[in-house]
C-alpha cells in the first residue's frame, strides 16, 4: 500500500501517521510554584493538621499531597489550605518525576536574604521562537477531577469558542459505550453559541472560570529532556512577559529560543512587588500590593543590534563565496569610480528609499564632495568596521551621515574624516 507524502507548514515532507499531524507539544517533566500554600485559620486550630502540615513541608511533599492528607485524617476539614502571594518560588522534590532535580535547582540559584534559603530568581531558555508555544494560556472552568470548559480560537484567530468534552457515543443498543481511540473527543459548548464571552458567562462571573497560563521552559545546568512549567494566573504577569518575548525577538530577527547572545545570556524569572487594581464587589477600583512573575532580560541591545548585522554580513559573505566557487567572479569593488553629481532633495535620497545604496554609488557620493574614496573607506573601516561594505545596514549608515547630516557642511566632513585618520595614524591603530 502506497502512502502519500505531506508537507506541513512548509517544512519537510513527511508521510502521514495513525496519530495523525497535531501541532508539537513541549513535553514537561516538574513543576516549579509562584507561591505557597497556608493552613486555614480553622485548620490551624487543629494540632493535627499543623503536624502533617509541617511534616509534608519537610519531607518536601506537594501542597496537593499535604491537602490530600490533612483532608483524609479530618474529614471536616474540607479546604484546609489557602494559597499566600510570597516573593519567591518553591521546588519540592514531589512536583518532579526525579524529586532530586528540585534539590538541584534550590543548590543552584536559591539565596538567602533574611528568610532562609529561597529561590528568588532563576535563569531559563525557551524551547521555541513563539510565544504562543512557550506561554500556552487559556480561560478555563475546572470540575473537581477535571476541565469542563476551555477557551480555543478558530484557525484564522478570529473567534473565540467555548470548548467541552463530547458526551461518550453509545453502541447501538444504547447500553454500552464505544472504546475511542484518539482520547476524548471536544466540541463546541452549546450554551451561548459556543462563543466564549466573558461578561455574559455565567462560570467566569460567579469566578468558576479564570484566566489561566504556564511558562515553559529549560534551566541551564539542570540536566533534562523535558521542559519545566511555572503556572501563573496573573494577567499583569502574562501581558507583561508577551511584551518582553515581542521586543526580544524584533531585536533578534524573531527568535527568543535559546542563549539570547554570544555570552550565554538567558531570561530570567522573578518576582516584583506591584499595585494590582481590581473591581471589588461594590464597582470600585481598588488597588493591593501583590507579588507579581516578571519576565527579566538583562541582554546588552546594542549587540543584539550588531549580531543581526553580522548575520547579514554573512549571508552577502556567502554569496560572494558560492559566486567565485561556481566561476562568477564579482567585478572589484570599485575599480574606476564614475563620478555622479551630487542631487540635492529628493533625488539624494532616492538609494535610501529604493534600498541600500551599493558601495559604488557612495564612494562616487564621497569623490563628488571631495573626499579620497579610499580615505572614505579607512575612516568607515575605524568608525563602523570593516564589515561595513558588505552589510546593507552598514551602507546605509554611511550613507544617512555622508549624503543627509553633512550635506551642507562637506568641508566640515573633510575635515572631520581628516581627524579620525591622523588620530588613528597618531596612535598606530
Amino acid at each position: 500500500m502506497t502512502h502519500p507524502i505531506i508537507n506541513i507548514n512548509g517544512g519537510h515532507a513527511v508521510p502521514p501517521t495513525v496519530l495523525g499531524q497535531g501541532p508539537a507539544r513541549i513535553p514537561t517533566g516538574g513543576k516549579i510554584r509562584a507561591g505557597i500554600k497556608v493552613l486555614t485559620n480553622k485548620a490551624a486550630d487543629q494540632p493535627k493538621a499543623r503536624m502533617l502540615y509541617e511534616k509534608g513541608v519537610a519531607a518536601g511533599q506537594s501542597f496537593d499531597q499535604i491537602e490530600r492528607a490533612i483532608t483524609e485524617a479530618l474529614p471536616q476539614l474540607r479546604t484546609p489550605l489557602v494559597p499566600r502571594n510570597v516573593a519567591w518560588f518553591t521546588a519540592r522534590g514531589q512536583d518532579f518525576p526525579n524529586p532530586e532535580i528540585a534539590q538541584q535547582i534550590l543548590d543552584a540559584y536559591a539565596e538567602d536574604r533574611g528568610e532562609g534559603s529561597r529561590l528568588y530568581r532563576f535563569p531559563v531558555v525557551f524551547p521555541s521562537d513563539h510565544w504562543q508555544t512557550v506561554m500556552p494560556h487559556e480561560l478555563a472552568a475546572w470540575g473537581a477531577h477535571e476541565k469542563r470548559f476551555w477557551s480555543e480560537y478558530s484557525s484564522d484567530g478570529r473567534v473565540r469558542h467555548c470548548m467541552t468534552h463530547a458526551p461518550v457515543p453509545l453502541d447501538n443498543t444504547g447500553r454500552r459505550t464505544i472504546r475511542i481511540f484518539g482520547g476524548r473527543k471536544t466540541m463546541a459548548r452549546e450554551a451561548g453559541g459556543g462563543l466564549c464571552d466573558p461578561e455574559n458567562c455565567l462560570e467566569y462571573q460567579q469566578r468558576q472560570c479564570n484566566l489561566s497560563g504556564r511558562f515553559l521552559f529549560f534551566i541551564p545546568g539542570i540536566r533534562s529532556i523535558s521542559a519545566f512549567e511555572l503556572h501563573t494566573n496573573s494577567f499583569y504577569a502574562m501581558n507583561a512577559a508577551i511584551q518582553k518575548f515581542k521586543t526580544v525577538g524584533f531585536l533578534r530577527g524573531g527568535r527568543i529560543s535559546g542563549f539570547l547572545d554570544r555570552q550565554r545570556t538567558t531570561f530570567f524569572l522573578t518576582k516584583r512587588l506591584m499595585e494590582v487594581a481590581h473591581i471589588d464587589e461594590s464597582g470600585k477600583a481598588v488597588r493591593l500590593p501583590q507579588w507579581i512573575i516578571e519576565l527579566e532580560a538583562p541582554v546588552d541591545v546594542t549587540a543584539l543590534l550588531r549580531e543581526r548585522e553580522d548575520d547579514d554580513s554573512a549571508i552577502v559573505q556567502a554569496q560572494l563565496a558560492t559566486q567565485v566557487l561556481e566561476g562568477d567572479v564579482p567585478a572589484p569593488a570599485h575599480p574606476a569610480i564614475q563620478v555622479a553629481p551630487v542631487s540635492e532633495g529628493a533625488d539624494a535620497t532616492s538609494a535610501v528609499r529604493e534600498g541600500a545604496p551599493s558601495l559604488e554609488r557612495l564612494l562616487a557620493q564621497a569623490q563628488a564632495r571631495g573626499i579620497d574614496p579610499t580615505r572614505f573607506e579607512a575612516y568607515a573601516d575605524r568608525r563602523w568596521g570593516s564589515g561595513w561594505r558588505l552589510n546593507p545596514h552598514g551602507r546605509r549608515r554611511a550613507w544617512d551621515e555622508l549624503v543627509d547630516r553633512y550635506r551642507n557642511d562637506p568641508q566640515g566632513y573633510r575635515d572631520k574624516i581628516d581627524s579620525e585618520l591622523a588620530h588613528s595614524e597618531g596612535s598606530g591603530s
